[in-house]
């Protein structure tokens, strides 16, 4: 085994790596391969993770990982379904990433011990606005959101501990609540756009009167995106 073999992240698992604080206790919740842990490790960012996965499949690609760059010592790999298999003394920033925001709001959901002074990192491949306003409204507040450019695709990325925030309203749950700094938050906004353009002309061929309220609503929302826009030019 060459223990000098350097493991090279994704643009999206680069960033998650990025925010990571130096020292974390890390839990990596749906490992999959286990890169991301392995890669912190491997730099020496932190000391040790937690890798889960709710399949033992990934788990075993994981392990495999840990073992190709030397930090096989170092990861704790668990199956289970989200954090069921953790326990909340265990870490102080839990990493979820590459799954959809439904599943992620059902692990917070069943562990509620989140909110107390653990440091969230979402990366939500689809319901990202489903998300954003979710955890305003249960007890979680944003302390920073990222986007990441990969395979053609933007990845938002947010940065989460408990506390309360003000209701978001759609603007911010489409848009956005801390990416105005983020060299890529005009191509998001274009995406969020092109989105709703779909529902909406979805929305106008079916014609009937609650279909066009609704429309109008969101070409509303469409507009405001536009002018956020337009702003950053």
């Amino acid at each position: 085994m060459d223990v000098r073999k350097k493991l090279q992240l994704q643009p999206r698992l680069r960033l998650l790596a990025d925010l990571i604080p130096t020292g974390a206790r890390l839990a990596d919740v749906g490992t999959d391969h286990g890169y991301l842990p392995a890669w912190l490790l491997q730099e020496g960012r932190i000391p040790f993770a937690i890798a889960s996965d709710i399949r033992p499949e990934p788990l075993a690609h994981a392990r495999r990982t840990a073992a190709a760059y030397g930090v096989e010592h170092q990861m704790d790999l668990r199956l289970c379904a989200g954090l069921e298999g953790i326990a909340p003394h265990e870490v102080d920033a839990v990493v979820i990433a590459g799954m959809g925001g439904e599943t992620m709001q059902t692990i917070l959901e069943a562990a509620p011990w989140t909110q107390n002074g653990i440091r969230l990192y979402l990366q939500p491949m689809t319901k990202t606005e489903m998300l954003r306003s979710w955890l305003g409204d249960n007890g979680y507040c944003f302390t920073a959101e990222r986007l990441a450019f990969d395979k053609g695709f933007l990845y938002p990325v947010f940065c989460v501990t408990g506390g309360e925030m003000e209701r978001l309203t759609l603007e911010s749950a489409y848009g956005g609540i801390a990416l105005d700094g983020d060299p890529l938050y005009g191509r998001y906004l274009e995406q969020q756009m092109t989105k709703l353009r779909v529902r909406i002309e979805g929305l106008r061929r079916s014609g009937t009167d609650a279909a066009l309220e609704e429309a109008a609503v969101w070409e509303q929302l469409c507009a405001s995106l536009r002018e956020k826009r337009e702003e950053l030019s």
